[in-house]
């Protein structure tokens, strides 16, 4: 299995190309939709995530599953591009990285911090504005907050800001607390 670190450099490099040809092309809001809506189909299909992910299927199968999806969802023909570049080049698997260097160039590009929070169950609207307050306050900037559902964290938070990580989550408590006990 390849090593994140990487992933997220190839995750990396290809996400700065895309990014330059969608400001280049000026279709930089339509790409930016288009990988948010990959983003989300991949965190609701496990299929999809096996086909991506997996080393069984080939890097033609890859393709056409990501041009099924952007013709299926009518992407922008740029980013429907990139999507046959990336499976054609055998990195299908770093889709995920991409997606994040893409989101974080284009919030940088914009002016905007991007957050990702992660809660063990749905936030409600109420709860994701007090979210966005609290970390507006502690950044001293207006974030940009994408919102992912894990319940393997059990409750509490998860915030990245960029390359920090603020885990306030129940399940990280109680793996310190484990670490603590094992220790004494």
């Amino acid at each position: 299995m390849a090593d994140d670190s990487k992933q997220t450099d190839v995750g990396a490099r290809y996400a700065q190309a895309l990014f330059d040809l969608a400001l280049e092309t000026k279709v930089l809001d339509a790409v930016e939709a288009d990988l948010k809506s990959i983003k989300a189909a991949r965190a609701e299909s496990a299929d999809l995530r096996r086909v991506l992910e997996s080393p069984g299927f080939t890097a033609e199968d890859k393709g056409k599953a990501l041009t099924a999806i952007g013709a299926k969802a009518q992407f922008n023909a740029v980013t429907q591009n990139f999507l046959g570049v990336l499976a054609a080049n055998r990195r299908a698997s770093a889709l995920p990285a991409v997606i994040a260097s893409f989101e974080r160039l284009s919030a940088a590009h914009r002016g905007v911090i991007a957050a990702e929070v992660t809660s063990a169950i749905k936030l409600t609207a109420a709860q994701a504005k007090g979210v966005k307050a609290a970390l507006s306050q502690a950044l001293g900037k207006e974030p940009e907050i994408t919102t992912l559902v894990d319940p393997t964290i059990l409750g509490g938070l998860k915030v990245k800001v960029g390359s920090r990580l603020f885990d306030a989550s129940l399940r990280s408590k109680l793996d310190s607390l484990k670490f603590a006990l094992k220790r004494a």
